[in-house]
């Protein structure tokens, strides 16, 4: 029995290796296009319009959603100790270094991801990345670097727009609902926060972008299977994504933490 999982545990840390493997060769692959050729610009901007512009809405309501929950929760237990004045430090930091950049993510891989995923995907089992093989064209310059580089550039914008209406609903909820002195709001910000505050969430949101976009462009360009395949590519890129931002960002906290 103990040998079994010995055979199993082993068998999955090899998988898990390989697709490490070729994860590492494609996204070296993917800079060596990057930097070896011109980069299409035109293809950059369009990327960025449909990773970015199109997910302002669901990222802007997620942001107020949060916010608002944020500062109900922190009165609920504030109000305990008579510290209800903290609420918005609590709700700032917060929204800038933790749930701005990660539920922007999330929002990014459920509605831009998967669509990467099964766009590429699509491609791959219908053979038109064959296609464009044949021509000589670089699949990856063509397919992954505008997605790459739109990903990891238009994601901290969208960070910033989460991250502002997600303390804008906060301000309201805690001074119009609650009933918090508006004053002691602004001043207990000012004091209590830092301009690193801003910085680490952007640096998450940058990481972020990049991971999400390696990922989901990843599960479509090696697509197998036929439809059912790229059905199973597209729920992968998805959890797999998750996954990787929620590890990658306790990493990044760890790495940030200063006493």
């Amino acid at each position: 029995m103990f040998a079994n999982f010995i055979d199993i545990v082993g068998k999955k840390t090899i998988e898990a290796c390989d697709i490490f493997g070729d994860i590492a060769l494609f996204v070296y692959e993917t800079f060596d296009s990057m930097f070896g050729s011109t980069i299409k610009f035109k293809k950059v901007f369009y990327q960025m319009n449909y990773i970015g512009v199109n997910s302002i809405g669901v990222v802007i309501l997620v942001g107020m959603t949060v916010g608002a929950a944020i500062a109900l929760q922190s009165y609920i237990g504030l109000e305990r100790f008579g510290a209800t004045q903290f609420i918005g430090p609590i709700v700032y930091i917060g929204m800038t270094r933790e749930f701005g950049p990660v539920f922007t993510a999330i929002m990014v891989i459920g509605r831009a991801g998967s669509a990467m995923t099964s766009e590429i995907g699509t491609m791959r089992i219908t053979e038109q990345i064959d296609a464009l093989q044949t021509l000589c064209i670089d699949t990856k310059q063509y397919l992954i670097v505008p997605r790459l580089i739109a990903g990891t550039f238009i994601l901290p914008f969208l960070s910033i727009f989460c991250t502002m209406f997600g303390i804008a609903a906060g301000y309201v909820v805690a001074v119009y609902v609650l009933g918090i002195n508006p004053e002691i709001y602004y001043q207990a910000i000012i004091e209590n926060v830092s301009i690193s505050d801003i910085t680490n969430g952007l640096i998450k949101a940058t990481v972020f972008g990049f991971l999400l976009t390696v990922i989901t462009t990843y599960k479509g360009f090696f697509a197998r299977g036929g439809a059912q395949g790229v059905g199973i590519a597209i729920t992968q890129s998805v959890v797999y994504s998750i996954l990787t931002v929620v590890v990658a960002d306790y990493i990044l906290t760890a790495l940030m933490f200063t006493k």
